[in-house]
């Protein structure tokens, strides 16, 4: 397998991604919008951790009406930030997207939406993405790589006591399908091995992932300076997207979805605890025919493998934010600290 011409969610022609944050005095939250073409994609879902905030998951059951979602919201913000999707599906709904419920123009956006918790973290709880920050961050949406690292929904996010991000990567398939991820890490598990400071993902990496950095030859001081930098368990939960361009029911995508939870616990351990929300969305543009069973199978490893790498890129592209509330260390930075 490789990575696709960006390595990130764009690869999955249709798709754009958008980034918003909040600005002012004590404020680190964000939103992220992943938009599909004006038709929007098949959708499904997979939520595994003990802690979910989440909008219309129950509508990507296979059992439901509604089989393509016109955008998907990943925000900060906690149940809070869930008011992020409202105002992304206000802004659809007045450019004439969504699922027809009368006459012309009469529609209802289908927009799901997954929460991480942030809350505090830039100093000032009430600091939290509201409807505004949905609406900019979907009028932000382009079909450019997206930045990671501390943008969007991943501003303030933390992954095991050090800074959290956004990450994404992509894979070609030999046929020519493309599957991709993007993810938000912000999880209560560790993205680093304690007994040798490696990223637990790295091992995925491909040809054209980023740069790792080069460990320093005296491991126990990069151990003790990981361990000393962590700040203290909070809540938490990392959501992301697993898409694809091939032609997937909402079944196949559901399981999509669930093997990217299986790539997010290769390269953060412990994941979908108690106080992890994990969830994934997974979406298909069906800009290629449906495939057979030994092709939904390679699409499924290569999503599960994209939320790994993804996981890797976000640690990566975090930078050291300092706040108010507290002090988180990249993993980078302490790595070339050492």
């Amino acid at each position: 397998m490789r990575s696709g011409p960006t390595n990130t969610l764009v690869d999955v022609p249709g798709l754009q991604v958008g980034h918003a944050e909040l600005t002012g005095e004590g404020a680190l939250s964000g939103t992220t919008v992943v938009l599909p073409g004006p038709d929007g994609a098949v959708a499904g879902v997979d939520v595994r951790g003990g802690g979910p905030g989440t909008r219309e998951t129950d509508a990507l059951d296979p059992r439901t009406l509604v089989e393509r979602v016109h955008a998907v919201v990943l925000t900060g913000g906690s149940a809070y930030g869930l008011a992020a999707a409202s105002g992304v599906a206000d802004a659809l709904g007045a450019q004439g997207r969504g699922f027809p419920v009368g006459g012309p123009g009469e529609v209802v956006p289908v927009v799901p939406a997954a929460v991480v918790f942030d809350l505090g973290r830039g100093g000032r709880f009430a600091a939290r993405p509201g409807a505004d920050t949905g609406a900019a961050a979907l009028a932000a949406a382009t079909d450019a790589p997206p930045a990671q690292g501390v943008v969007g929904a991943g501003t303030g996010t933390v992954v095991g006591g050090l800074k959290g991000g956004i990450g994404s990567a992509s894979t070609v398939l030999a046929d020519g399908t493309v599957v991709a991820a993007l993810v938000v890490a912000n999880a209560a598990g560790s993205a680093v091995d304690p007994t040798t400071g490696e990223l637990w993902g790295a091992r995925h990496h491909l040809d054209g992932d980023a740069e790792l950095p080069a460990l320093p030859d005296d491991r126990a001081a990069l151990l003790a300076a990981l361990r000393d930098a962590a700040a203290p368990p909070t809540l938490n939960t990392t959501i992301g997207v697993v898409a694809t361009d091939a032609g997937l029911t909402v079944a196949q995508c559901s399981k999509l979805a669930a093997v990217g939870q299986s790539g997010l616990a290769r390269a953060v351990r412990p994941a979908h605890g108690m106080t992890d929300g994990d969830t994934f969305f997974g979406l298909a543009t069906s800009a290629r025919p449906a495939p057979d069973l030994g092709a939904v199978q390679e699409i499924l490893t290569a999503g599960a493998d994209c939320v790994t790498r993804a996981v890797v890129h976000a640690v990566l592209a975090a930078r050291t934010v300092e706040t108010p509330a507290g002090h988180w260390r990249a993993y980078r930075d302490l790595v070339a600290g050492v």
